[in-house]
């Protein structure tokens, strides 16, 4: 058993008896290069101490570690006064907070969705003739996971993506069919088109954003709306997190399945 109390060099010392050579060298080699540790990742250690990921991973099990990062910050508190290690520090503190924020993500999207709203959906879809979906960019691919779900459990469901294409059927749907729009922002110009063509002629939308000030959300019958953290670690691209819409999809999804079962039990 680990005295998880005892410094790095503590445990070293009493388990090394039970390392295999492979180990008890990256132990000496870490022992020798503690200093430059923190600024290291796994792939860097194993490079320079010319060993496999695997062997560190499974070293610092056996020293009482979850892994080769929770090594480090253990190291920080063995050497607190050494300013090497503050990075440690740091580099877990951002860690944390990217955790946090798709965290929040989750837990406030559910929070924001109505039992009711949600009812009203799955009867849309349950009693439609067919499915269509509607997505563009990163949107796209939580659109495929709906549609392949969709038809596993047995509903006629569609994907369309190409602009042209969306512009074009949209003003061909029957009454009968249902589309579901999956975007973030709720301003794609195809799909606002596409939502207006609907509402024209009758068709039930269903719209999964996280943009209640849309011309999307104002068209769409139907409205599930999640909750976007204003960080993001790409500020430079038009690629934020889709994790909200994703939380949405799998609620329909799973919510269809269970309404599916019931009908044939």
């Amino acid at each position: 058993m680990v005295n998880v109390s005892q410094t790095f060099l503590n445990r070293a010392k009493n388990l090394y008896s039970t390392l295999s050579e492979t180990e008890r060298y990256l132990v000496d080699y870490i022992k020798q290069h503690l200093d430059t540790i923190p600024q290291i990742s796994i792939v860097k250690l194993s490079e320079q101490a010319n060993v496999s990921t695997a062997t560190i991973v499974r070293t610092m099990q056996k020293l009482g570690y979850s892994g080769f990062t929770a090594f480090k910050i253990h190291l920080k508190d063995d050497f607190d006064s050494s300013t090497e290690f503050s990075i440690v520090e740091k580099i877990d503190k951002k860690i944390q907070e990217a955790i946090l924020k798709n965290e929040q993500e989750v837990i406030k999207t559910i929070q924001l969705l109505d039992s009711g709203t949600i009812e009203d959906a799955l009867q849309k879809i349950i009693h439609s003739r067919k499915i269509i979906i509607f997505a563009r960019g990163f949107s796209e691919l939580i659109a495929k996971e709906m549609m392949v779900k969709f038809q596993l459990l047995g509903k006629s469901c569609e994907l369309h993506d190409d602009p042209n294409i969306i512009k074009t059927i949209s003003k061909k749907m029957d009454r009968k069919d249902i589309v579901i729009f999956v975007s973030l922002n709720g301003k794609t110009e195809e799909l606002v088109e596409a939502a207006s063509n609907c509402q024209v002629n009758g068709v039930s939308t269903l719209l999964l954003t996280c943009n209640q000030n849309s011309p999307l959300y104002k068209l769409s019958e139907i409205s599930l709306v999640g909750f976007k953290s204003e960080i993001s670690y790409f500020p430079e691209y038009e690629v934020r997190s889709r994790l909200p819409i994703q939380v949405m999809a799998r609620i329909i999804l799973d919510a269809y399945a269970i309404r599916t079962e019931e009908k044939f039990t």
